[in-house]
């Protein structure tokens, strides 16, 4: 095994070296390239090799963690400890004493032995947070091991020993901030579960009653699905799959998105939409079908290797009851992705906690369960008064859309933004920019051509053969109407026919058509108003503008 000395930066020395003299350099790695971002695991060796004493690992992997560091330890030749609040500190791999009280169980007499340790060696602390926190009932009592830690950071400095903490939860007081080097452990990637899947194939392959079905689509989008897992979620979730149903196919991306759904529920502020919604429910709308349709494929390996980046985002504006939210559980669907509902009216509830850090737990829950939609519903509501709230809340309106705004531009995670809208007043210049979102979309109310498709959706959907009906008629008469109002009348004529203890026919579905008075006609200014503002600003979601016959009459004064 190598000598740390001949690859590591040498102890400090009392002797002060010569100004002519220049200090020898840290023996590099020829594949540790500058120019290349390290991963975690590599970042950690790096830290470890340049002698950083105290390092805080985010994680909630600790035995990924710690199998890192066995293999970081013997490739340095140097030996693991672990220390824990039940055992102490004991050698990695190694029983903890039965019916023994381990001394180093104390964190003061941890770090203590540390310092007493002579040879080589990584200790990793597991759970340390809870002392080194400066927040809480506990601050005052763990002073003395803030103390302790800078002693130790000061004694390691001159030695071959690292500290790393690993822990879910960043907590670290002020008085250790220059003390403590932090790194965020990264969740596994594709390659990883790649692995995790070979080996549960191979644990079963012998196994006659278990059937393995990954052709190398299917088994990339197994892969894709499982990211932003654990290793540890995604073993329990792939096992899962094999009690169930016996297999391992690309049907069963389903359950590993409810490991997901767990992750969201937990989280408080974000809800999980299983929707089976396709965009064979969604009528007209060709432009915006065939815009995702194109980057359903967007999130494949075969994708970045061609250059694409993931997209970003897309808003949809238009008129209330066209099919925006349809549109974004049917992406979810055709994507195969989960469909996240961001509710930012909890953000601003007192019962959850701070605004600002709500959203910042609400991104995060994005992220860690990415690939995802995030759909943000109706956000020129959410974000009405963003622009002056400085006099209403205080600012904090603003600060929730300007992190918002800011993580929109800079993320790097492959999580594709849904924003919905009616009020193109109320949304700010800097959400329509290029670079936050890839494209708006203006949804316009159905033409006559979609009218008839809606007609015959619902009413396939409700168990009536759509070929029974004249849809064309009922089309040219309900001009003007949004698709969730044809969805209404065709539930109105159900329930006249119920009532009449008769079947619905075309004579009862055009009663409740005449019945009906459209959004279109009650608030005609609003609309023109949109679609003039769409001219030139946004792309129209169906293959053209949709003019009304109330708009289309020349209006004279005899």
């Amino acid at each position: 095994m190598t000598n740390p000395t001949e690859t590591e930066l040498k102890p400090a020395t009392p002797t002060v070296a010569p100004a002519s003299k220049p200090k020898p350099a840290a023996v590099a790695r020829p594949e540790a390239s500058a120019s290349r971002k390290l991963d975690a695991p590599e970042e950690l060796e790096v830290l470890i090799r340049a002698r950083y004493p105290i390092i805080y690992v985010v994680s909630w992997e600790e035995e990924r963690v710690e199998r890192c560091l066995r293999q970081i330890a013997e490739s340095r030749n140097k030996k693991l400890f672990v220390w824990t609040l039940s055992s102490g500190i004991v050698k990695s791999g190694a029983e903890p004493p039965r019916g023994k009280t381990n001394a180093t169980c104390d964190p003061l007499a941890a770090l203590d032995s540390v310092v007493e340790q002579i040879e080589p060696a990584i200790y990793l602390f597991k759970d340390f947070h809870h002392f080194t926190s400066g927040d809480g009932p506990r601050a005052c009592a763990n002073i003395p091991v803030y103390r302790r830690l800078r002693d130790v950071a000061l004694h390691l400095r001159d030695t071959y020993k690292s500290i790393v903490i690993v822990s879910p939860l960043l907590r670290i007081a002020p008085e250790l901030s220059k003390d403590i080097t932090v790194l965020d452990f990264d969740l596994p990637k594709p390659d990883d579960f790649g692995q995790l899947l070979d080996r549960i194939v191979d644990d079963v392959k012998d196994n006659p009653q278990v059937k393995i079905n990954l052709d190398t689509d299917s088994r990339e989008r197994v892969l894709n699905a499982a990211r932003g897992l654990t290793l540890k979620e995604a073993e329990n979730v792939f096992a899962k799959t094999l009690v169930l149903d016996g297999k391992i196919d690309a049907d069963d991306i389903s359950i590993v998105f409810s490991e997901k759904q767990q992750i969201i529920k937990k989280s408080g502020l974000l809800e999980y939409y299983e929707t089976q919604e396709g965009f064979g429910h969604v009528g007209g709308m060709k432009n915006l079908k065939q815009w995702f349709q194109k980057r359903s494929i967007a999130f494949t390996d075969r994708a970045a290797k061609f250059g694409l980046p993931p997209p970003r985002g897309v808003l949809l504006l238009g008129v209330q009851g066209c099919g925006k939210s349809l549109c974004a559980k049917a992406a979810a669907a055709l994507w195969k992705q989960p469909l996240l509902r961001f509710d930012i009216g909890r953000l601003f509830s007192s019962l959850i906690g701070s605004s600002e850090e709500n959203i910042r737990r609400a991104i995060q829950t994005a992220e860690s369960v990415a690939p995802a939609i995030l759909w943000i519903d109706e956000i020129d509501k959410a974000f009405a008064g963003a622009t002056g709230s400085a006099g209403n809340d205080g600012g904090t309106s603003s600060r929730v859309f300007g992190t918002l705004l800011t993580w929109m531009s800079e993320k790097t995670s492959p999580v594709f933004v849904i924003a919905t809208a009616n009020d193109i007043s109320h949304l700010p210049p800097e959400l329509l920019r290029k670079g936050r979102l890839d494209d708006i979309f203006f949804v316009d109310l159905p033409t006559e051509e979609e009218r008839i498709d809606m007609f015959r959706i619902h009413l396939k959907r409700r168990g009536r053969n759509p070929e029974k009906f004249d849809t064309v008629e009922l089309a040219r008469l309900s001009d003007g109407f949004s698709g969730a109002e044809i969805e209404e009348v065709v539930i109105a004529a159900l329930f006249d026919a119920f009532s009449q203890r008769s079947d619905v026919d075309t004579e009862i579905l055009k009663r409740s058509v005449g019945e009906t008075v459209p959004l279109s006609k009650t608030m005609p200014e609003e609309l023109n108003r949109l679609r003039t503002w769409a001219v030139g600003r946004a792309r129209l979601a169906s293959a053209s503008f949709t003019k009304s016959a109330e708009e289309g009459r020349r209006k004279i004064e005899l």
